[in-house]
């Protein structure tokens, strides 16, 4: 039974996911804010919370651990579905196709990060009322993150030029009451999701940690690998990347955010410290892929991209070296 309420609650995700990808993309254009804007800040934001909601519903099974697995390791699977979708679509090098200030939401995902996972390893036990200063630390460094990314967006002189809608495109209003409802969709499904992994991690003997890094972290990052592929198809290059960029961003912004629902103390605090393997694993594979964004030379052999290739096997022996060392379990 609750395998079946696992598959069904995935299947409901991946259908709200593609609504907000296609609903996204009609707002970028009826606003002409961009893809990357969109992508990094609306999109992302939509498509991580599964990630946040989550959270809270570990909180309330107990389990702070399941959350901050899914957090990091959704991350990590960000990486690997960007290096994934660009050696699908070989025809498309991702990565040397998108806009260059995409570098600055993987430098801005880096920093949020390295913050955590400073705070996990120095075990830093600040708060004010019951929410962690490390936390809070996070969230004013993602705004000011997202400010310069805005600014440098609008800013850039290689900003591409503005989609103009076709006959018969729909209308703002459409998008933004579709995108709305596609994002309610996650909220109510996310919660059974979240059951559905904490009584896996228990008949398996896995242990909400673990399991959160693997299993819930590649569910609830389904709509991120949704939208990104409806992205490429529709040719949204810079939506597709900035959403799983924006989307690593964001969900070290709900980690935060996620301390003000955990009233018993700071969410770090309550985390294991082992944890500090599964952060730089994420910062790591972020990094590569910043890597792959700024390097605009030929990396191909035949048709295989050797940045989303080192990424997927990086991705892999992270994984066996967490279950070897038993992070979470």
């Amino acid at each position: 039974m609750v395998w079946i309420q696992f598959i069904v609650s995935a299947a409901v995700v991946v259908a709200a996911a593609v609504k907000l990808a296609e609903y996204g993309d009609v707002i970028a254009v009826r606003t002409k804010l961009g893809g990357l804007f969109v992508g990094t800040i609306l999109l992302a934001a939509a498509t991580s919370l599964p990630e946040l909601i989550a959270s809270i519903s570990s909180f309330q099974l107990g389990v702070p651990d399941l959350a901050a697995g899914n957090f990091f390791g959704s991350n990590m699977v960000n990486i690997v579905l960007l290096a994934g979708v660009d050696l699908f679509f070989h025809q498309v090098p991702l990565l040397r196709r998108v806009a260059i200030n995409h570098s600055l939401s993987s430098a801005l995902a880096t920093i949020l990060m390295l913050v955590a996972v400073i705070s996990l390893f120095a075990e830093v036990d600040l708060t004010i009322g019951w929410v962690g200063v490390d936390s809070l630390v996070i969230i004013g460094l993602y705004f000011a993150g997202v400010w310069l990314i805005h600014r440098e967006n609008s800013a850039s002189s290689s900003a591409p030029p503005t989609v103009q809608a076709a006959s018969g495109f729909p209308s703002l209003r459409r998008g933004v009451i579709g995108f709305t409802i596609a994002a309610l969709v996650l909220i109510a499904v996310v919660p059974l999701l979240v059951g559905a992994s904490n009584e896996i991690a228990t008949i398996t003997g896995l242990g909400t940690g673990f399991v959160g890094t693997t299993l819930l972290s590649i569910v609830t990052s389904l709509p991120e690998l949704i939208a990104v592929v409806t992205a490429v198809r529709i040719n949204a290059l810079d939506l597709a990347v900035g959403n799983l960029l924006g989307s690593s961003v964001f969900n070290m912004l709900g980690l935060a955010v996620s301390d003000f629902f955990l009233t018993s103390g700071s969410f770090l605090s309550a985390i294991d410290e082992d944890f500090v393997l599964v952060g730089l694993l994420a910062m790591l594979l972020t990094n590569m892929a910043l890597v792959g964004i700024l390097a605009r030379v030929e990396r191909r052999f035949l048709f295989i991209e050797l940045d989303s290739l080192a990424i997927v096997v990086v991705y892999l022996l992270g994984m066996a070296l967490l279950y070897v060392r038993g992070i979470g379990i």
